[in-house]
């Protein structure tokens, strides 16, 4: 099985163009040459006790609950860069059939999956 670490203190090697990423099966203007495999981006994120507590009052109050709003999109964000990272290390310039999931693995700690299929695409 491939070494997939990450160093969250460094900057990884992205070469795919967010705008060459899709949650469809093609780009337009574009054609799949090369199928490099899934390729995936994985975060585990916890809320610390200060956010909890936070979020908890927020709850109170009804509404949005701005503090896990922006927890869900900074892990979703990491995800999404780290399923880059993967992709470039693939050989990709280019990601289709692109999904997020999450699921939480135990009480306050929930892991983001960001995932898609790599591929080498050309212009048409």
């Amino acid at each position: 099985m491939e070494d997939y670490t990450y160093d969250s203190t460094q900057k990884g090697i992205n070469t795919v163009d967010h705008a060459m990423v899709t949650t469809s099966t093609e780009i337009a203007g574009y054609k799949i040459v090369k199928n490099l495999g899934v390729a995936r981006g994985i975060i585990v994120r916890s809320r610390s006790i200060v956010g909890s507590i936070g979020a908890g009052l927020q709850s109170l109050v009804g509404g949005n609950i701005s503090l896990y709003t922006q927890l869900s999109e900074k892990s979703r964000s990491h995800a999404f860069d780290l399923l880059l990272e993967h992709a470039s290390r693939l050989g990709a310039n280019a990601v289709v059939a692109m999904r997020y999931d999450a699921t939480e693995v135990a009480q306050g700690i929930t892991e983001v999956l960001a995932y898609g299929t790599a591929v080498v695409v050309e212009k048409i």
